[in-house]
């Protein structure tokens, strides 16, 4: 049976792909900052670890408990909508560090057991900001496109020892807790003199008219992690479907 690890399983995408796993007879290793047994069916296929992606010993105590994975899923991640004028640097650092700098981290950690038995998948979570340019999202969108450059050049480096890295592209997906996990209010963002920008904007936001649901990007994740005809890119929800067509 095969093991999949996934960051940032305590809700929205990562959670629904822990759930996809187990039903399709995986060996899930859920992982999160905080630790929840309620939230995901109980399984002898099922482990449940805390995880802060940030955090060098938090992740090397993880890789050394899981054993070897198949499959990495790096999903955990920060939203920021605003402003970048009114966004603080700290804020955006720390957006950076668990967007950017811990999937890299999870990454080059997992590296060396895949290329040892020469098998096995890394699959990067982005977003559909990437597909095309979004007002109000400028931090965010830098953070996940630096992922989409780094996996493209990352799937050449380890195509070489039968390892293959993979990108998910979720479209906009307001049930998600996109912008609750993150200390930084979305009105503090958005300065006077953008009032008038936003607002359209945010009145679009309420009302799209195409929505990515957690389970297309569970189903996402289970396309790449079996594909094996070299696709590096997988558009997750009708609104990213019909952006990475229209690219």
């Amino acid at each position: 049976m095969k093991t999949i690890l996934i960051t940032g399983s305590s809700s929205g995408y990562g959670l629904e792909t822990a759930r996809y796993f187990l039903a399709q007879q995986w060996n899930v290793i859920a992982t999160m900052r905080t630790p929840r047994e309620d939230i995901l069916p109980r399984s002898q296929s099922l482990r449940i670890l805390k995880l802060d992606v940030t955090d060098e010993d938090s992740i090397a105590a993880v890789i050394a408990a899981a054993g070897p994975i198949d499959a990495l899923v790096n999903n955990a991640g920060i939203g920021v909508v605003g402003v970048f004028e009114a966004t603080p640097m700290s804020h955006i650092r720390k957006v950076f560090d668990t967007n950017t700098f811990g999937v890299m981290a999870m990454t080059q950690a997992v590296i060396p057991q895949m290329r040892a038995r020469r098998s096995g998948v890394i699959v990067n979570v982005t977003s559909s900001a990437t597909l095309a340019p979004m007002p109000l999202a400028a931090a965010y969108t830098a953070s996940k496109q630096a992922i989409e450059g780094f996996t493209g050049s990352l799937a050449h480096e380890l195509a070489h020892f039968g390892v293959r890295a993979k990108l998910i592209e979720p479209g906009y997906a307001p049930t998600t807790r996109f912008s609750q996990n993150t200390s930084v209010r979305v009105e503090d963002l958005i300065p006077e003199a953008y009032a008038d920008f936003a607002a359209p904007i945010f009145a679009e936001f309420a009302r799209p008219a195409l929505t990515t649901r957690e389970i297309d990007v569970a189903e996402a994740v289970w396309k790449a992690v079996n594909d094996s005809a070299g696709t590096l890119r997988f558009p997750a929800g009708p609104d990213a479907v019909a952006l990475s067509r229209a690219a």
